[in-house]
Parts: structure tokens; sequence; C-alpha cells
């Protein structure tokens, strides 16, 4: 079964970093690249990163560029998401998903991303 875990979330203070994990299983990065989104209150989603674990794509929204940084554990199977500098507007529940590699780049739409794991709470105090 394809399955996508998001991990790591919690309480931090604004300034400070929190790593989260996305674990996934039953599907190789050879095929399929990682995203991360995130969804605020009232449902808006932004897509905030995207990792190519394979090749040199990488995703960053402006939001997030020089803050956050992507990582891939191929032992572990698990794609991190580092989060530093945080801001309360960085508070969301941030989800991963899997989007099959079909062209060079990074610019895949939302739509194109499927099982999506169970997200994990971010809250930056200020």
């Amino acid at each position: 079964d394809v399955q996508l875990q998001a991990s790591g979330g919690g309480l931090v203070q604004a300034g400070g970093s929190l790593t989260l994990s996305c674990a996934v299983s039953g599907f190789s990065f050879d095929d399929y690249g990682i995203g991360w989104f995130r969804q605020f209150p009232g449902n808006e989603r932004e897509r905030i990163s995207f990792i190519d674990c394979n090749g040199r794509d990488r995703y960053y929204a402006d939001s997030v560029q020089g803050r956050f940084q992507l990582f891939c554990d191929h032992a572990e199977d698990t794609v991190y998401l580092q989060m530093n500098r945080l801001k309360p507007e960085d508070t969301a529940v941030y989800l991963c998903a899997r989007v099959h590699i079909s062209r060079p780049g990074s610019d895949y739409e939302e739509s194109e991303f499927h099982h999506w794991g169970q997200g994990t709470l971010v809250t930056v105090s200020s």
C-alpha cells in the first residue's frame, strides 16, 4: 500500500526551528517526487516545497525560501522539511504528498499530487 505520513509538528516560539518528517512506503523515490503543503484555518492550502530525491529539482515558495530546506533519506524512505526562523504566520497543518516524476523541473500543479498523508500541526507562538 502507498502511504505517506507527516510527523514532527508541535508548538515552537517565533524564531525557533522544527523539522518535519514525511515517511513513505509502497513506492520508490526513483519514480515520485514529494511535495509539502500547508493548510491554514479556512482550508486555504499553499504548496511550499517540492523535491525530486533522485535529481536536482527543488522548489520553495517565496514565503519559505531561505528559511525552509528539504532533505531526502533514502535509507529511511523519509523526506525531511527543516524549518528555521519560524514565524507566527507559518502556523498551519503541514501535509506531504507524492507526484509522479513525468518531466524535468518542479512546476507540478497541486492536482497532480496524490496520496496525501495525514498532516501534522505546527503552531508558532509570537
